[in-house]
């Protein structure tokens, strides 16, 4: 009788479970029996495994064989497992040495001729691997760089089974040709490892420029909310006609967001790889995620879901970063009502009959929208068409739960000639660009950050009205007309707490110490669209 062990990473969502790989061979008739509540692509594994192991160079044991993953009552799914199954069956063969893996981490898919194919969501597997207190993990050649963002962490990228069985025996490692394709051929690989409806959310090709604020013709009232947006993470709101520019200002907001962290950094990363869209070369992805799903999307590809345990959704996709749902009153009701939690809380709980799970969802929320289904309504020239009814009806299909938790609401109108054609434009301050908001989007958020450090809050959208209230108090008689806007029933309480928010962001790109009259007037112009005072760009009048 021969018993071997190794460790493998089952996901849970975007965390990782360690998970003891167990062989175990006695005499009998040959059969091979795998236990631990596998799913059918995990179930599939023991003819890969066995495929691999002998074309490999390998012999395959002829004696009853049962593999057990531990913890049992875990659901566990996915190609991933294939490595750590060959080895843990050559551990209890004698082929390996038991003890050479009993520590080791493995993780990786194998194709039938032994290859080491890359599977989704090694960073967290990793992640999870070092919490779990293991230092040597084994993973695809392909998938070696991604592993390697894991501090702590010793990792060995092998291209084949043989060369890993070559490297735990001490014999020489044989040479595998590389897997990549030739030049002018398509990888599959990585299109294969993306969940079905996924998209890479860079904004931007590689190779291409992205797009930039100075491209913007106008819109100086628009652009002054895009930046305040991008300097608290506030939510934004835009209503105009068709060709305003709607789309084109929410497309140049990842580009005002700041740098990730290295923190924010491996926590997009994490989610990206656990759905396979990770860009290609670009194992971290250090700059804010963009996603904008169709109107016609599903409740479970917004939130998250899928057969079994719920993957990561667009909400989820866009962590860090910004989801942009254009027209957005074509969305399902009960699609737009599902943002109402992670808008709150910042993750969202899914719940589906394999089990329950957090996902995280911290992202800027951009909504665009037209002010009637044929989007003319108000214009001049050519008339709406559209009764009272059907625009009423139109624009409540954002509900007003929703609507309260979007601190930034914006009426763009249409471009004029002048402003299209750069003539009478004046002082010229609609031509700044990308690189300029940027810079004062930047300084905001520093000066945020050093008053509340350490408080677990960086923006200002993130922290809770009581304390504005009561620790960060605003100006004398700064929240005069806020105040009377609460009492006249034009803003609740969650809305005056969003006002002041916004205010403190507004103050703090004005360089101001903390929110005076000026601030609070802008940010209520800013909510409510109602004009109060001088719109400022860049902290000037």
């Amino acid at each position: 009788m021969g018993f071997a062990r190794t460790c493998s990473v089952a996901l849970v969502g975007v965390e990782g479970v360690a998970v003891e790989v167990q062989a175990d061979l006695e005499p009998g008739v040959a059969a091979f029996t795998l236990v631990g509540l596998p799913d059918k692509s995990l179930s599939e594994s023991r003819d890969r495994v066995r495929a691999a192991v002998v074309n490999s160079g390998a012999e395959w044991p002829q004696k009853k064989l049962t593999v057990g993953l531990s913890p049992a009552s875990v659901p566990k799914g996915g190609s991933g497992f294939d490595l750590a199954v060959a080895c843990a069956v050559l551990g209890a063969a004698e082929r390996l040495d038991p003890r050479a893996i009993a520590d080791l981490m493995m993780i990786g898919e194998l194709g039938l001729d032994g290859r080491v194919c890359p599977v989704r969501g090694v960073l967290p597997a990793v992640l999870a691997a070092a919490d779990a207190g293991y230092r040597h993990v084994v993973v695809p050649e392909r998938s070696a760089a991604e592993a390697a963002l894991v501090p702590g962490v010793s990792v060995l990228g092998v291209r084949s089974l043989r060369q890993l069985i070559a490297v735990l025996t001490d014999e020489p490692v044989p040479e595998e040709d590389d897997p990549s394709p030739g030049e002018g051929r398509p990888d599959p690989l990585p299109a294969a490892l993306a969940l079905p409806g996924t998209m890479p959310m860079a904004a931007t090709r590689p190779g291409e420029r992205p797009p930039d604020l100075a491209e913007v013709a106008g819109q100086t009232r628009a652009r002054r909310a895009l930046e305040v947006a991008a300097a608290g993470r506030h939510h934004v709101y835009f209503l105009g006609p068709p060709g305003a520019g709607k789309t084109l200002l929410a497309e140049r907001l990842p580009g005002l967001l700041p740098p990730l962290t290295p923190q924010e950094s491996l926590e997009v990363t994490a989610v990206h790889s656990v759905a396979g869209v990770l860009p290609a070369g670009q194992p971290l992805i250090q700059r804010a995620p963009y996603c904008a799903p169709h109107h016609s999307a599903s409740m479970p590809s917004l939130v998250g879901g899928g057969s079994g345990l719920p993957r990561p959704g667009a909400v989820s996709l866009a962590h860090r970063g910004v989801l942009f749902m254009d027209e957005a009153p074509e969305f399902s009701g009960r699609v737009l009502d599902a943002l109402r939690q992670p808008l709150e809380s910042g993750h969202v709980v899914v719940a589906r009959s394999g089990g329950m799970m957090r996902l995280p969802a911290a992202f800027l929320l951009a909504l665009a929208a037209n002010p009637c289904p044929c989007g003319r309504h108000g214009m001049t020239g050519d008339g709406c068409d559209c009764p009272p009814q059907a625009v009423r009806r139109y624009l409540s299909r954002l509900s007003g739960p929703l609507m309260d938790r979007v601190d930034l609401r914006v009426r763009v109108e249409p471009v004029t000639r002048s402003e299209l054609t750069g003539t009478g434009t004046g002082d010229g301050t609609g031509a700044e660009s990308t690189a300029e908001v940027a810079a004062r989007v930047r300084t905001a958020r520093e000066r945020a950050a050093a008053r509340y450090a350490g408080t677990p809050w960086r923006t200002n959208s993130e922290v809770p009205g009581h304390e504005l209230r009561t620790r960060w108090r605003a100006g004398p008689d700064a929240l005069g007309e806020a105040e009377r806007d609460m009492e006249r029933g034009l803003l609740t309480a969650r809305g005056l707490d969003r006002v002041l928010r916004v205010a403190w962001t507004v103050a703090d790109l004005a360089g101001h110490d903390r929110p005076d009259a000026g601030d609070v007037a802008q940010a209520l112009e800013l909510r409510t669209g109602v004009q109060r005072g001088a719109v400022t760009t860049g902290g000037r009048p």
